[in-house]
């Protein structure tokens, strides 16, 4: 019994080792990050790995190679060159040679799914990045205010100190969030046209008071969504009109009080003709009568 006893051990730790092994050998190197992006967006998928030049990165979507580097940076390719039977990511893959990272660009709904890194030999690391790609985009939004009025563009973005805003102006930064304090217009040129007329929340909405015709033009807002494992880039852009309210403030009261001083100098004229009118009727007539030579006679 003792002996069917101690086999019987024997075999129980057996199986508990080889669960181990299996287990641990089927985990070692793989992690598998679950990413959310809208239509439209750019992401990038960290390796967070620093490049031995005699690894291998492969990069795959579902089966697909879509991207390779050789250790030695002898040669790489991106999607068109890696699988020429298709071009769906024609020009919107980059690869980083120091670390392997991946970036898709305006990524679309067909490009939900698995992506794939391994590398080899050494190491030999898997990851797995599930891509979930919501079909909503961003759109372009158009504002149409007069001139002197405010406007806000508005985001649905809460308050995340990880995350970071930044406002552009036809391509020029004119503000920045990235939690506290804000940075607003540290360009010259964005402080000669803005000058103390640009105010952010802490949602990152924009404010542009007392707006002028010369703010018309096309407002993004860039928004990173950073961690340890991926970073997501989305552009919200807003299409601004400013017209023209015909008259400044200057030119509206100076015809109020031209206005003013004509209705004051047609009262003084009515005041001096009825004055006229009225002296002229108080007048006493007078009676002349001549007197004929002939009664003298």
């Amino acid at each position: 019994m003792a002996a069917y006893g101690l086999k019987n051990t024997y075999i129980f730790i057996l199986i508990v080792v080889l669960a181990f092994f299996v287990h641990g050998a089927s985990n070692v190197g793989s992690d598998t990050v679950y990413v959310f992006v809208m239509k439209g967006d750019s992401v990038t998928l960290h390796t967070n790995i620093t490049m031995n030049r005699r690894e291998r990165f492969k990069w795959y979507f579902i089966d697909d190679l879509i991207a390779q580097i050789n250790g030695d940076l002898g040669y790489n390719c991106t999607y068109v060159q890696c699988n020429r039977k298709d071009e769906r990511f024609r020009d919107r893959l980059k690869l980083d040679h120091q670390s392997g990272d991946l970036m898709i660009a305006n990524i679309s709904t067909s490009d939900t799914g698995v992506y794939r890194l391994q590398t080899f030999p050494g190491r030999q690391i898997k990851k797995a990045f599930n891509v979930d790609v919501k079909g909503v985009s961003a759109e372009m939004k158009e504002k149409s205010v007069k001139e002197g009025e405010s406007v806000t563009l508005d985001t649905p973005e809460e308050k995340n100190n990880n995350n970071l805003l930044m406002w552009y102006f036809n391509e020029t930064l004119i503000a920045k969030i990235t939690g506290d304090p804000m940075e607003i217009c540290k360009d010259v040129q964005c402080k000669e046209r803005f000058r103390d007329r640009l105010k952010v929340d802490l949602f990152g909405s924009l404010t542009i008071t007392n707006i002028r015709t010369t703010d018309s033009g096309l407002y993004q807002l860039q928004i990173t969504r950073s961690s340890n494992r991926f970073s997501i880039t989305s552009i919200k852009s807003f299409t601004v009109t400013v017209t023209d309210s015909g008259l400044s403030l200057a030119a509206i009261a100076a015809i109020i009080i031209i206005l003013v001083l004509s209705m004051a100098a047609a009262a003084v004229c009515y005041r001096y003709r009825q004055s006229r009118k009225n002296n002229k009727e108080n007048v006493p007539s007078v009676r002349f009568q001549v007197i004929g030579t002939d009664e003298k006679r």
